[in-house]
């Protein structure tokens, strides 16, 4: 029968990866990130809110929303995080659910998935609205290491992100399936596959 997996983890972890190795098997996919640039987006349902809450310091000279540049306020200062979090994410999540409710009433195949990324899955309380938890993990030092690589933060700026999300630890409580992502690409693509073929089998 149809399933809707929702994919959760830490920063860094490799959530999109996974996403991204869902598809490749044949998972029709969402990411909540691409419906916060959506609603943030200039003339998107959470822009002006936004902007009114903190400022045209956080606007590009085309208007757009600089997201690193909020990204910086909000990482470091929790109320401001809520703030934010409480302008976008009612949107946000009515958007994914009108998608998951979309392909539960009308699935391509009968034995057809559907993968959906949601950073904070269980933080908002999600879990619930997807048949699997599925939390991609890696250790702290490599999602310290791959934030200082990729995003050029300095290893302070890294812990900081890094502490200011659900440890990793209470995310696995609520996992159905945990994927760890400590390794190689090939390492993981073995593990996606893994889980993917536990599905089918079940």
């Amino acid at each position: 029968m149809p399933k809707v997996i929702g994919i959760t983890g830490g920063i860094a972890t490799g959530k999109s990866t996974v996403l991204q190795l869902f598809a490749e098997l044949g998972a029709l996919t969402l990411s909540a990130d691409d419906f916060a640039r959506e609603v943030l987006a200039k003339g998107g349902l959470a822009y002006r809110d936004t902007v009114e809450r903190f400022g045209e310091g956080i606007l590009m000279p085309d208007g757009e929303i600089d997201r690193a540049a909020l990204g910086a306020i909000v990482f470091t200062d929790p109320s401001a995080r809520a703030d934010l979090n409480s302008i976008t994410h009612p949107h946000i999540i009515a958007a994914m659910q009108q998608a998951v409710d979309r392909f539960r009433s009308a699935p391509p195949a009968p034995d057809a998935v559907m993968a959906v990324e949601i950073p904070l899955l269980i933080e908002c309380g999600l879990q619930h609205t997807v048949d699997e938890v599925i939390v991609v993990a890696a250790e702290p030092q490599t999602q310290q290491s791959r934030l200082t690589t990729r995003s050029h933060l300095t290893a302070e700026e890294a812990q900081s992100r890094i502490a200011a999300q659900m440890p990793i630890e209470r995310k696995i409580q609520y996992a159905d399936r945990v994927i760890w992502n400590s390794g190689s690409l090939e390492d993981l693509r073995a593990s996606v596959r893994a889980v993917w073929e536990e599905m089918h089998l079940l």
